[in-house]
């Protein structure tokens, strides 16, 4: 076994926590170092990390020469200053998307990154997910004929306004960009054309479901449909996400429910049905690729931060381009306020955040 790869994380919120879970489990990682500017944030690291060192000092971890690699799971508004000091410091990264707060400086991060020589990959889940191998294998064989139509939903009882989106945009960006870069990597191909329509629900005065539809440069036709509206105040609630498949003479689809990915191929000279853990996020996944990459000096299969930056422009364009048609004003802030007191009390659901203890203080980095 080579040495241990050391890592220093820096946002202990729900994503730095899942990419902590997932690196402890790991033998070719080492979390060195935990940095939170929550005090309840590194009470918790301390607990879960005792032999990591424990800071609300990022500079400290950019700084010490032992680390390999850093883990940047803070807001958006963070990141790109971030990724700056990792670069400087020639440490490799991996962060979540978006890579910053506004295209501009995501640009700015992706210049640096290709001129460092550094190994830098960003959370784009759909990349390392095992259902769209299989789907696009399939693809590859022939057996749905040519690529015509690629539909996509994702829609969910999932984060409602005021948490968390404030810096990665509503969720046709911060969610819907993992879409977005799927249809692009399902097509092979750049975006050419895009229409969006959006409904700004509960009277808020961002749409909080859009559907884009569109074509891209060699002709592929699609469409995605994103929303956390799919049912707060239901009884039993329940989530509707698929990928469908459309080509000149089968087709291939996926549906899930978070637990398990049900993948079904219908070509010309076979039809299969695969059954296999969804997986979440596929961070384990990813932090053993990153890792093998580290090793080797090369990318052996991690997404990268221009794949990042084109699916965040994407998604800001389709996004605005819905902004900027008609947009229906459907239900009541009332609702709203009753959806926020609904998710406050539940303890099982969509997407939902850690509350605070009343020992310390409110104040939070949720990435």
């Amino acid at each position: 076994m080579s040495k241990r790869i050391k890592i220093g994380l820096i946002g202990f919120g729900r994503m730095g926590r899942k990419f902590f879970t997932e690196l402890i489990k790991n033998d070719k990682w080492e979390v060195a170092y935990i940095c939170d500017i929550s005090p309840e944030a590194r009470e918790d690291a301390a607990s879960l990390a005792p032999n990591a060192k424990i800071t609300c000092d990022e500079d400290k971890i950019f700084a010490d020469p032992e680390i390999e690699v850093v883990g940047l799971f803070t807001l958006a508004n963070s990141r790109a200053g971030q990724i700056k000091k990792a670069i400087a410091a020639k440490k490799h990264i991996i962060a979540e998307k978006p890579v910053a707060d506004n295209l501009e400086s995501e640009q700015e991060v992706a210049r640096l990154v290709e001129g460092s020589g550094l190994m830098v990959a960003v959370n784009l889940f759909n990349r390392m997910a095992w259902y769209h191998k299989e789907i696009m294998d399939f693809i590859a064989a022939g057996e749905i004929g040519d690529l015509a139509i690629i539909r996509i939903c994702h829609m969910t009882p999932g984060l409602i306004p005021g948490e968390g989106h404030e810096y990665e945009g509503p969720p046709f960006h911060d969610c819907g960009m993992h879409y977005v870069d799927a249809a692009r990597m399902y097509a092979r191909s750049e975006f050419a054309t895009w229409h969006s329509q959006g409904v700004r629900m509960w009277e808020y005065k961002d749409p909080w479901w859009v559907q884009a539809h569109g074509t891209f440069k060699n002709g592929v036709i699609f469409d995605i449909t994103q929303g956390f509206v799919y049912g707060h105040l239901s009884l039993n609630q329940t989530h509707n996400s698929y990928f469908d498949i459309i080509g000149t003479k089968g087709t291939a689809r996926m549906t899930h429910d978070f637990k398990t990915a049900r993948v079904e191929l219908r070509g010309v000279t076979k039809t299969l049905t695969l059954e296999k853990p969804f997986g979440d996020k596929k961070i384990d996944v990813l932090c053993d690729v990153f890792a093998d990459s580290v090793r080797s000096g090369r990318n052996e299969g991690f997404p990268e931060v221009k794949d990042s930056v084109i699916a965040s422009e994407f998604a800001w364009k389709m996004l605005n381009d819905a902004m900027s048609n008609e947009l229906p004003v459907i239900g009541t802030a009332e609702e709203l306020e009753q959806i926020r007191r609904r998710r406050q009390s539940l303890t099982d659901g969509y997407g939902l955040l850690k509350r605070p203890s009343a020992k310390t203080s409110k104040k939070q980095t949720i990435a």
